[in-house]
């Protein structure tokens, strides 16, 4: 079965950093588009970035542009969210997710596979 196993989510100041990792098994990651979604409590969960299959294409979220940086390794079946300068609007459960095959999405419903979050909290 799919298992996508985010970590590396914790307490950061604000200007600070944190380094995501979504660890993928159960399906052939390297056919797949990935992306970090993110929610906040009483919001809906809304687009962060997005990475082609081979790492060259990325999307990202107009207001994470220039502080945080969407990576994947196919030989170890993870995805990365490298974030800098956070600030406390970034707090959020933050997920990453597979998308359909090989689509380089942005939309909730592109992505077929999600992981449980982990949570970032940005204090300022």
């Amino acid at each position: 079965q799919v298992q996508l196993v985010e970590s590396g989510g914790g307490l950061a100041q604000a200007g600070g950093s944190l380094r995501l990792s979504c660890a993928a098994s159960g399906l052939t990651f390297s056919s797949r588009g990935m992306g970090w979604f993110r929610q906040s409590p009483g919001k809906e969960r809304e687009f962060v970035a997005s990475i082609s299959t081979n790492g060259v294409n990325t999307y990202y979220f107009d207001s994470v542009k220039g502080r945080f940086t969407i990576s994947r390794d196919n030989a170890k079946n993870t995805v990365y969210l490298q974030m800098n300068s956070l600030k406390p609007e970034d707090t959020a459960l933050y997920y990453c997710a597979a998308a359909r095959l090989r689509i380089l999405g942005r939309f909730a419903n592109q992505y077929d596979y999600w992981g449980q979050g982990t949570q970032v909290t940005v204090s300022s």
